[in-house]
């Protein structure tokens, strides 16, 4: 850290000079603006960025017929995530056909993005979404809605032998996917563009609190996931009523717990998401008769029924979480 004395110029005005390596490495000429933004700590940032428009990064990979295609997925989806605006695969030679079928599944998981330019030996995708159009507050709000409705299907899938219905809900799972993407995408394009972060009405920390409560919105949507599942494993065979009838009220705390720890994150309301945090062990209790009365079944039966009662914890567990995230981030607040 530099340490620079706050200065006075003319009788009134504070000044404090500027490193000069800093100005020289930005090539910054006299009589050039740079923007002032103060800090929620109180902080002042400099920046020489004073315009509106978005920072563009690119980043560019080399393919070639050898190309594993789920490590090139995997790189796709940690650029978008990483936050850059255009992405490129480029080829020495005429690119594989396989990278073309690939990047069409890509633009169709990954929220905004999409095909702008394509050769023989390359292409390009880029950023056409602007973050501001999708606030963090909507886009939890919509994951919560599809995590719940996952759940609540998955169940219905168990006790109407629904393999239609179980198959559609993991189909679902990728749009919950997308959504935790494009949060983790956000948080990390505000951490890298201070002028966003006051265009989007936001703080880094505040950007930060969503990205860690969808990210167990994701994992709980992992869970209902899991159940149906373990629903097709169960569709050939007749599960006994006063079990089903166990899981589907389990499942039902689990749920409630799930949208109590929602409302308690979206009012910010500490009270709430402590007597939320109580009903979790209620759940625990469930869950315990459930495992203690599927071990009288056959194996192909007690295996899936008890995951599926382990996943339903698990959704509760998870929303436990939430509520500890809200106590842990107001307490902060009011500090």
């Amino acid at each position: 850290m530099e340490i620079r004395k706050v200065q006075i110029t003319g009788g009134s005005s504070y000044i404090v000079s500027l490193p000069k390596q800093w100005i020289k490495s930005l090539n910054i000429q006299k009589n050039d603006p740079v923007g002032l933004i103060v800090q929620p700590d109180g902080s002042l940032m400099i920046t020489p960025k004073i315009s509106e428009e978005s920072v563009r990064r690119t980043r560019i990979f080399e393919v070639g017929a050898t190309t594993d295609c789920t490590y090139l997925l995997r790189l796709l989806v940690g650029a978008y995530v990483a936050g850059f605006t255009v992405i490129r695969l480029e080829s020495k030679g005429r690119l594989p056909p396989f990278v073309l079928q690939l990047v069409r599944e890509f633009t169709q998981m990954a929220i905004g993005q999409e095909v702008v330019g394509e050769t023989d030996s390359s292409i390009t995708i880029k950023d056409l979404l602007n973050p501001v159009e999708m606030p963090f507050e909507n886009t939890t709000k919509r994951m919560h809605v599809l995590t719940r409705g996952m759940q609540q299907d998955a169940m219905a899938a168990i006790r109407g032998r629904d393999a239609a219905l179980a198959e559609d809900v993991i189909a679902r799972d990728t749009e919950v996917d997308r959504l935790h993407w494009l949060i983790a995408r956000q948080n990390n394009l505000i951490l890298t563009d201070a002028t966003l972060s006051r265009r989007m009405g936001i703080t880094a920390t505040q950007a930060a609190y969503y990205f860690q409560v969808s990210r167990i919105i994701e994992r709980i949507a992992d869970h209902a996931t899991r159940v149906a599942y373990n629903a097709l494993a169960l569709i050939d065979r007749e599960a006994e009523a006063a079990t089903l009838d166990l899981m589907d009220e389990a499942s039902t705390l689990a749920l409630d717990i799930f949208s109590w720890s929602m409302e308690a994150f979206h009012a910010g309301d500490i009270k709430k998401a402590n007597a939320t945090l109580q009903r979790v062990r209620d759940l625990e209790e469930r869950t315990r008769d459930i495992n203690t009365r599927v071990l009288q079944f056959e194996a192909v039966e007690a295996i899936p029924a008890g995951q599926i009662a382990d996943s339903i914890r698990r959704i509760g567990e998870y929303s436990g979480d939430i509520c500890e995230s809200v106590i842990n981030y107001l307490v902060g607040q009011e500090a």
